[in-house]
């Protein structure tokens, strides 16, 4: 995670901020969030229909990779000096662009897209992320992640 003083944010504007380890989807992770989300599509869980589909096997949940995001950025995301609290603000879009065989390894990927100071102290800030796949030339997702960080 990189750290950095407000007079700081600014001049991130535009750069990659890091990126995390790459993380294994096993199908006991795809099969857990499937029960937790109550989301047990065959493409997900069955692995004798899931084969019978271009997709050739099972594959991750698109909002499964999503939710990997809040981990990714615990150690590749930014974070602000003197900073108490950080909250989850949204998304200006996410686009799920390839799918994540169980068994691929998957990492995310920050850039500093903008950062608005809505009050002195609070920061708004949008990330856009990517969920690489390893071996792929396309990524699981790319978004526009919006966090507000408060320092006050």
């Amino acid at each position: 995670m990189k750290t950095t003083l407000p007079s700081e944010l600014q001049s991130l504007v535009g750069t990659e901020i890091g990126f995390s380890e790459w993380l294994e989807i096993d199908q006991v992770r795809i099969d857990t969030f499937a029960d937790v989300t109550e989301d047990r599509q065959y493409i997900h869980v069955n692995k004798e229909l899931a084969e019978k589909t271009p997709f050739g096997g099972t594959i991750a949940h698109g909002f499964l990779t999503l939710s990997l995001l809040s981990h990714f950025s615990e150690v590749s995301g930014l974070v602000i000096e003197g900073v108490k609290m950080g909250i989850n603000y949204g998304f200006e879009k996410i686009r799920f662009l390839a799918p994540v065989p169980s068994g691929s390894r998957v990492r995310g990927r920050f850039f500093l897209k903008s950062v608005i100071e809505k009050k002195e102290g609070n920061f708004l800030i949008t990330y856009q992320v990517s969920v690489d796949i390893e071996g792929s030339d396309k990524p699981a997702l790319v978004a526009d992640w919006l966090t507000l960080q408060l320092t006050k």
